[in-house]
């Protein structure tokens, strides 16, 4: 039973610190617009004899009634929609609902709620990063969104088209994944489909506000509080059980 219950601390202990993982990059990104912040999920082990009736394992009343610990799975991202923030700037721009912004940086696309828009060296629209890598795909052409640098002032209309006076520059392509659940998180605040199809959709944009991070940090800090009191406890359980186990073993040679 005393390696029964160091299994269980063990275990707890390494749920609590994937939690305060996930709670600490969510955290980092507060400020991140589009963020999506990632949810831990665990599962119940069941114990041998449950996994395997008739086995090595033989079936007792009592262990059969305990629970063999629990197990880290992938981390889930939430669909929650964040705040939108006005920002005032032209280029900043917000999906209103579902959707997704499609990117590409000449060899791949991705896809990312950040609507932090800027006009890189090539004269494109992109991504508002260092290397302005990631560019805007142009739902009409599917290529980027040229801005002619004769005319600076541009406009994005609700429907995600882009204007520069009279002249339309291009439209926003905006894509919904048919599973959700199956876009993964890419890195770069961007979001890659694995194995479901990014259907173009007719989303809504307000331009001149940017979505903020969907975490609450109000509530992560009070899980990152309980997250890290539940590892101390777990800590706490493991050494006692050690001790005792120690102390059983003695008592052994003794005898």
């Amino acid at each position: 039973m005393s390696s029964y219950g160091l299994w269980l601390s063990a275990a707890g202990m390494m749920v609590n610190d994937h939690q305060q993982t996930l709670l600490t990059n969510n955290m980092a990104n507060m400020q991140t617009p589009g963020f999506k912040h990632d949810l831990a999920v665990v599962t119940q082990r069941r114990v041998e004899s449950q996994v395997a009736p008739g086995g090595m394992m033989a079936a007792s009343p009592v262990m059969d009634s305990m629970t063999g610990g629990v197990n880290v799975r992938p981390a889930f991202w939430s669909h929650q929609q964040g705040p939108i923030e006005t920002t005032g700037r032209p280029l900043d721009v917000a999906i209103d609902g579902d959707g997704f912004f499609a990117v590409h940086d000449g060899k791949d696309t991705r896809f990312t709620r950040n609507g932090a828009l800027t006009v890189n060296s090539g004269g494109e629209l992109a991504l508002s990063t260092e290397s302005g890598r990631w560019k805007i795909v142009d739902g009409n052409s599917g290529g980027p969104i040229v801005i002619d640098p004769a005319n600076p002032i541009i406009e994005v209309s609700s429907d995600g088209t882009v204007r520069q006076g009279d002249t339309v520059a291009g439209k926003i392509d905006l894509r919904a994944p048919a599973e959700p659940r199956l876009l993964k998180k890419f890195g770069e605040n961007l979001f890659e489909p694995d194995g479901t199809e990014m259907k173009p959709i007719n989303g809504k944009l307000r331009s001149g506000a940017l979505e903020g991070s969907s975490f609450d940090v109000t509530n992560g800090l009070a899980y990152m509080i309980q997250a890290s009191r539940a590892y101390q406890i777990n800590a706490s359980m493991l050494q006692m059980q050690d001790d005792v186990t120690g102390r059983v073993m003695e008592l052994g040679k003794a005898a």
